[in-house]
């Protein structure tokens, strides 16, 4: 069901039963997510919107690359200021909305890490599916020295709980799929090289179900939590991504060493 179809770089779509299955597929890079690879995303995404005849969308890594290790660092290589990683955070939350944006229900297919951005793709969804050995997390504090969006946080911290994911991010931890079963946060628990026969099962359930029941239960609880008010932190935003410490975040990332943060 989920068998990476190509080995090129970029978002590969394809329609299977109804259902729309977005691949993530940066080899070698284990899936990070290029400028193109977001346009693509949202393209794919914008035109999945537009459609009647689809069931579910899931988004899943190409072949053992894992789900995405977040955007690819060399991207950001081209931001200089404050304002340039607000606007990019924005890029990457206009995604994460157009995800929330889509009728049917949504599921991420988790093999690998799910690190970064890939946590916020993984969290957007509506249903998380990971194999046994798949991790979550988002170590910012020790790679790039960036900031999240309040959105992201919200709802990484929603699905996994306050405590947990404070001390995920705080300690740049990647926690296992195995402990966010409980949480609810991992919906299924696949065992290793069994994600798509799981994936298949879960599928074959909302194909034989009600379809405006499914988009109805979707728009009502994407609802519920919309509900909840999520804070503005863009001042925050602007802090880290302004700051010498995230130039020389992504610079040391990029050389494989380790950084020396200065705090300003």
């Amino acid at each position: 069901m989920i068998e990476a179809t190509t080995t090129s770089v970029g978002v590969h779509a394809r329609t299977d039963e109804g259902v729309l299955v977005l691949e993530l597929a940066h080899p070698g890079k284990r899936n990070a997510l290029t400028w193109t690879m977001y346009e693509q995303l949202a393209r794919h995404l914008s035109e999945a919107a537009a459609r009647t005849d689809l069931v579910a969308v899931v988004l899943t890594g190409a072949g053992e690359d894992g789900f995405a290790a977040g955007t690819d660092i060399g991207s950001l290589t081209d931001l200089r200021s404050g304002q340039d990683g607000l606007d990019y955070e924005r890029r990457v939350g206009a995604v994460l909305d157009a995800i929330r944006a889509l009728p049917v229900p949504t599921i991420a297919a988790v093999r690998g890490p799910a690190v970064g951005a890939g946590l916020a793709i993984a969290a957007t969804c509506d249903v998380v599916v990971a194999e046994r050995g798949a991790v979550f997390g988002a170590p910012i504090a020790r790679t790039v020295g960036n900031c999240l969006p309040a959105a992201v946080v919200a709802r990484v911290a929603s699905r996994m709980g306050v405590a947990r994911a404070t001390g995920m991010l705080l300690t740049a931890a990647l926690i296992p799929a195995e402990e966010l079963v409980a949480s609810g946060f991992v919906f299924r628990l696949a065992e290793e090289g069994e994600l798509d026969a799981t994936l298949a099962h879960l599928l074959t359930g909302l194909r034989r179900s009600a379809p405006l029941t499914l988009r109805a239960l979707t728009a009502t609880t994407r609802r519920v939590e919309s509900a909840l008010p999520v804070p503005d932190n863009d001042d925050l935003l602007l802090l880290a991504y302004g700051s010498a410490d995230f130039q020389e975040g992504v610079r040391a990332f990029l050389r494989k060493e380790r950084p020396e943060w200065k705090g300003r």
